[in-house]
């Protein structure tokens, strides 16, 4: 069965589809990756142009990914479950129904060299915001694959 990996951030249309579509680049067929938000404001919503267009620049297509809202029946579903900062940590913690769901919980950028940062919300920023970003959540998928 395939390790199953969800990602999540606030709205689920900046951070965790550029999340998404890049573990799906880099994972081969042995990983399922999804992606959600906390809130449920843009629910059903394709990604933000700026995410879909900074994932083109860079070979990725996240285009035909539709935002949802993270549900506790995630915890089943899901082997691993990465937020993008501490308040989405909070949040989807505070959902988490034992202890097995609680070990799925990490931040994504709790890796080696970038310790534990925050993945920080592009949304009210310029192109540069989501190009930084880019780079960040690439570079902690990179090393979250040798984990594997």
């Amino acid at each position: 069965m395939a390790h199953r990996i969800l990602v999540v951030c606030l709205g689920n249309i900046c951070r965790s589809p550029l999340a998404h579509g890049i573990f799906e680049s880099i994972l081969d067929d042995d990983f399922f990756v999804d992606s959600a938000g906390t809130g449920a404001y843009h629910i059903g919503n394709p990604p933000d142009s700026r995410s879909i267009a900074i994932a083109k620049k860079n070979g990725i297509d996240i285009s035909h990914q539709k935002a949802r809202q993270f549900k506790p029946s995630d915890f089943d579903h899901f082997d691993s479950i990465f937020v993008m900062d501490h308040q989405n940590l909070r949040d989807v913690i505070s959902l988490a129904r034992n202890n097995q769901d609680l070990q799925k919980v990490q931040l994504l950028c709790d890796v080696e060299g970038l310790d534990g940062i925050d993945v920080p919300d592009p949304y009210y920023g310029g192109e540069q915001g989501f190009e930084a970003v880019f780079r960040l959540i690439y570079k902690a998928c990179e090393t979250l694959k040798k984990t594997f």
